[in-house]
């Protein structure tokens, strides 16, 4: 069982290389994987589910415990990015498809890689935790709000579809973890370790099917679109490290800011683009590449603000 545990801790560690081994295993033999963009909820609902497992009563603690840090996260999370995507969307001219992608990535919370990443950087983990979970149970409300209000300027939006979709893709199954790990209790505990396996393993299936079935598309625009999503991923995490200095919060928490803003939950901008804008069948991509991008960033990141941390020693 602990082996297993640190294969699996090993794999959460370095998600965003096992996403470019079968992205690129996908682009090879698209037939492998390209039944699995059918199944897209439910492998993001299977994602957010083994979240919600690993979701403890005590990390809801840091909300009340720490709410300046939260709110200055959440509120950056559900502005910056947004706002970034749809002013790159504007400033760039992308074509419909590409900006509904795009804008859907920066209107989804954040991310749960940006934990992993968190903890390498040396970031404060307990603070990025509160935040995950902040952003992703205002979710089903602020995402579809935020997509109707910038979204609409290329293409009609059904909002209360967009709230039934995040609902639930996102808030029943997070919900539905989080009730069997309080009812498990101390058997959760024991194998909380391989939890982790769930969530890598869907978001994995979820990128390889849509890379699987759009080869030919980022062939074609895959570097256009890798350029937005670059340049939106670092605008978030460095927008998002200069709110935290504005307002004069501690090294460790800045760091967690700055990765919760800067990663997003794009598998869920790729299940609502296959779920509301299937006239716009390249909306999925951004989400996709993003999901690879983030990963890489964010380890690079994690990298410089842990040297910078161990030099303010």
């Amino acid at each position: 069982m602990k082996t297993l545990g640190r294969i699996v801790t090993t794999l959460t560690r370095y998600i965003g290389v096992v996403i470019i081994l079968f992205s690129a295993a996908a682009m090879a033999v698209p037939s492998v994987f390209a039944w699995a963009t059918k199944y897209t909820s439910w492998f993001l609902g299977a994602a957010m589910f083994g979240m919600g497992l690993t979701i403890k009563a005590e990390d809801f603690k840091v909300v009340f415990t720490r709410p300046k840090e939260i709110i200055i996260g959440c509120i950056s999370q559900y502005s910056i990015m947004p706002l970034a995507a749809w002013a790159l969307s504007v400033l760039l001219g992308l074509p419909t498809d590409l900006a509904v992608g795009v804008i859907l990535v920066g209107c989804c919370p954040g991310g749960t890689a940006s934990n992993v990443i968190t903890y390498i950087a040396g970031g404060d983990v307990t603070l990025s935790v509160g935040m995950t979970i902040v952003s992703t149970l205002l979710a089903p409300l602020m995402t579809p709000l935020l997509t109707y209000a910038l979204v609409g300027a290329w293409v009609d939006v059904s909002l209360v579809a967009m709230i039934i979709s995040v609902t639930k893709v996102i808030l029943v199954p997070v919900l539905l973890g989080l009730v069997i790990h309080r009812i498990l209790g101390a058997t959760m505990e024991k194998i909380s370790s391989l939890v982790p396996l769930i969530s890598v393993a869907a978001i994995v299936m979820i990128i390889a099917g849509i890379v699987a079935n759009n080869v030919e598309k980022i062939l074609t625009c895959g570097l256009l679109v890798l350029g937005v999503v670059v340049l939106h991923n670092l605008l978030g995490t460095g927008l998002g490290l200069l709110a935290s200095k504005l307002f004069r919060v501690e090294y460790d928490k800045a760091t967690a800011i700055a990765i919760e803003v800067g990663m997003q939950n794009s598998g869920l901008a790729v299940s609502l683009a296959a779920a509301n804008f299937a006239a716009n069948p390249l909306a999925t991509l951004p989400g996709a590449i993003f999901s690879v991008w983030h990963n890489i960033s964010g380890s690079i990141f994690a990298s410089i603000r842990r040297a910078g941390a161990q030099h303010q020693k």
